[in-house]
């Protein structure tokens, strides 16, 4: 009878416990729904939308090219006999200075024979004046019995012809001596930088061969491209030299930080950039070696660098300027309107590297959210971070 007594007590105890945990959960107190309902307020920070009128920056990037770049060469052959220590690779050079000297000896003396064949054809022609003096004399005897055809012949006027021409000719040959004769100076034709030099003292040099590359400092050009929805924007040089938009220059890798330079808008070029489809422009530095003392400390442009370009676009009235951060999807702006939320669609005018430019759906002064928020919905509450935490009622 143990085993039996041992089985009650233990199916009392079960039966018990089951009997206060059923009571325990019958009598637990129900969780209040009042506040679930409550909307929170979310935080934002905001800005003011900027109204007036600005000058949108269109950057690009571009590479440095020369506006005069040529190879040097001679127009007549001979041995080179001198050469300028400025004619080196490196090293500037003023208009019509001389960087090499042919050997003149042959064209000094081309110009000597050139001059006395001049002088012995003047002597035939003084020759055959005087003798058509004396066949004018003769015509006058035989006027009546002579043809009239055959005037010309008595008064040697073939011959007077002839020895002109001899004259004139001998005279081309003197200048075409003395011409052949400066050549052999070979001087810089423009203002100009060395870029390289291929003749040296003992060169035999022929006519239109390389003598060296120079390329002209009163100008370089930068070649940007920009999107073609921009070029309107832009105001190119126009007529009586007169400078298109100001380009601020900047080489972040070779010069120091706060660097520039400044160039102008010069020519849209008529075709696009082939991979990009962009459109090409140039943009005209003066003085790119800052050699003038205007420039004096500014960095020099080298050919062939990749530049940074801010182009100043036309100035644009009585805009909205928003920093392009603050624009959301399909063209809209979150707007703090009261303690609610106002998604508008805004029309753009331009957008520039920094800002959007407005011109319907944003007023000046309006406050426009700036902070990223997973999920919205017009109408949703908001609150500034000074505002009252406590929920609205």
């Amino acid at each position: 009878m143990g085993w039996k007594k041992t089985l009650i007590i233990s199916l009392s105890i079960l039966v018990g416990a089951a009997a206060i945990i059923v009571l325990i959960f019958s009598t637990e107190p129900e969780a209040s729904r009042s506040g679930a309902t409550k909307e929170t307020a979310m935080l934002v920070e905001v800005n003011k939308a900027e109204q007036g009128n600005f000058t949108p920056i269109i950057q690009a990037t571009g590479t440095v090219q020369p506006s005069q770049d040529i190879v040097l060469s001679s127009r007549v052959s001979g041995e080179v006999v001198n050469r300028s220590d400025k004619f080196t690779p490196g090293s500037y050079v003023k208009k019509g200075e001389v960087l090499l000297q042919i050997d003149p000896s042959d064209y000094r003396n081309a110009v000597r024979q050139a001059e006395s064949e001049l002088r012995q054809a003047k002597s035939e022609l003084q020759l055959e004046m005087g003798l058509q003096e004396a066949a004018k004399k003769e015509y006058k005897l035989l006027e009546d019995s002579l043809a009239p055809t055959n005037k010309a012949l008595v008064l040697r006027e073939p011959q007077l012809e002839s020895a002109k021409s001899q004259v004139a000719s001998a005279e081309a040959s003197v200048e075409q001596a003395k011409l052949n004769l400066q050549r052999t100076t070979i001087k810089a034709p423009f203002d100009a930088y060395i870029l390289n030099r291929n003749a040296n003292l003992g060169s035999l040099v022929a006519p239109g061969q390389d003598l060296g590359r120079l390329v002209g400092v009163d100008y370089y050009w930068v070649e940007t491209t920009i999107p073609l929805s921009k070029l309107r924007w832009l105001d190119f040089s126009g007529e009586e030299n007169s400078p298109g938009s100001e380009v601020v220059i900047r080489n972040r890798t070779a010069w120091d930080e706060g660097e520039t330079r400044t160039g102008y808008l010069f020519r849209m070029l008529g075709s696009l950039e082939n991979q990009t489809r962009l459109a090409r422009i140039l943009v005209e530095v003066p003085d790119p070696m800052a050699l003038e003392r205007e420039n004096d400390g500014k960095p020099g442009l080298i050919i062939g660098s990749f530049v940074e370009t801010r182009i100043k676009a036309k100035p644009l009235e009585d805009v909205v300027r928003l920093n392009r951060d603050y624009l959301r999807a399909n063209e809209t702006v979150w707007v703090k309107e009261g303690d609610s939320l106002s998604i508008r669609n805004v029309s753009i005018l331009l957008q520039d590297a920094n800002y959007a430019y407005i011109t319907e759906g944003l007023a000046g002064g309006e406050q426009v959210v700036t902070t990223n928020l997973a999920s919205v919905t017009a109408g949703a509450l908001l609150r500034l971070e000074d505002s009252s935490t406590r929920n609205p009622e």
